[in-house]
């Protein structure tokens, strides 16, 4: 790591590992040297370098949400009145299974979330939950209809 720099310099090996682990973090270590062209315990070091630097922050199962009852996905757009209770709008959002990924943003609203949810009815049921947090004057939902680029594919 550079000392003047909070970033880690990664070179064109440790780049080529986390491309493999991106679309398969299961790969075995002896899978992944081979395709680098290194020996297996080089190979190993570059991953715990990379996992203790917390550039890997965790290994994560995907789920196929549609066969687990999770029919609609939606984004919505949370508008409030003022910045002050941003941080009540993160820990209502971590505490609901149903949100699923919550940003801060810029723009028209002050956090986009995306949700994972039954149905209609559910989203209904959220929708109102989520206006009925503090400062929340409003909120605009757009449903997924498909999804085209995941982070495994890309």
């Amino acid at each position: 790591m550079n000392k003047n720099s909070k970033f880690l310099v990664l070179d064109n090996i440790d780049k080529k590992i986390l491309s493999i682990l991106k679309v398969n973090a299961r790969e075995s270590a002896s899978s992944i040297a081979e395709s680098i062209e290194l020996s297996v315990p080089a190979t190993t070091d570059r991953i715990k370098k990379l996992e203790d630097s917390k550039v890997i922050k965790g290994y994560y199962a995907e789920i196929d949400s549609r066969k687990v009852g999770l029919n609609l996905s939606a984004l919505i757009t949370i508008i409030s009145e003022s910045s002050s209770n941003y941080e009540k709008i993160i820990k209502y959002a971590n505490q609901s299974n149903e949100i699923v990924e919550c940003y801060a943003t810029t723009g028209r609203g002050s956090h986009i979330l995306f949700i994972e949810t039954e149905n209609t009815e559910s989203l209904e049921k959220l929708l109102r939950t989520i206006q009925s947090w503090p400062n929340v004057i409003r909120t605009e939902t757009q449903i997924i209809l498909s999804n085209n680029k995941t982070l495994s594919n890309h």
